[in-house]
């Protein structure tokens, strides 16, 4: 398989993940996020860079965000909202934080594959993106190989974290539209010591 029929694979899956996107969920997260005084982003691994590029967009917009893990973050209170991003829902380190925001009362939006995650349960609001499991048909590796079945598309959670990396900009573009922003207001928000 050649290596741009591979990317083009990879793009086909994360427009299938767009098909089965609940819009309920993904409006519920949008008003979460236009109601809280503050955001906080958490993610671990490539999910954490997922949500810092998340967190960029959101400053640009004007909102008051932080990434928690930084020595600049302050404590989280009511009115604020945790986004945690985990394919699983079940890191460790990221239900520690969400069970910490829930205790002083901070609402918490979880992005994951699983609904019915630990850290679906102590959200406010959920959305789900396709893609922390991929199905493999066939077990057999010859069988794969003469098939021409070259499972997994993406390694781990590969396909999760480009899904909601799609996703979040998606949100970005449309908190863009909602608060009539343009990109030249955005710019004006980016960083000038570079």
């Amino acid at each position: 398989m050649s290596f741009s029929k591979k990317m083009e694979l990879l793009a086909q899956a994360i427009i299938a993940n767009s098909w089965v996107l609940d819009e309920n969920q993904v409006e519920r997260f949008i008003n979460l996020l236009i109601k809280s005084k503050n955001v906080f982003i958490v993610g671990a691994g490539r999910s954490g860079y997922v949500g810092r590029a998340f967190a960029m967009r959101l400053m640009h917009l004007g909102f008051t965000v932080y990434v928690v893990g930084e020595t600049t973050t302050p404590a989280i209170k009511r009115r604020d909202t945790l986004v945690a991003i985990s394919g699983s829902g079940e890191t460790e380190s990221i239900v520690h934080i969400a069970k910490g925001a829930k205790k002083q009362g901070a609402k918490i939006g979880v992005i994951t594959s699983h609904l019915k995650s630990t850290i679906s349960r102590l959200s406010n609001v959920k959305v789900q993106i396709g893609g922390r499991e991929t199905a493999q048909l066939e077990r057999d590796y010859l069988v794969r190989q003469i098939r021409g079945s070259h499972e997994p598309l993406a390694p781990l959670g590969t396909l999760f974290e480009l899904s909601a990396m799609v996703f979040l900009d998606t949100i970005i573009n449309e908190l863009m539209y909602r608060k009539g922003k343009t990109e030249a207001e955005l710019k004006k928000r980016h960083s000038n010591l570079e």
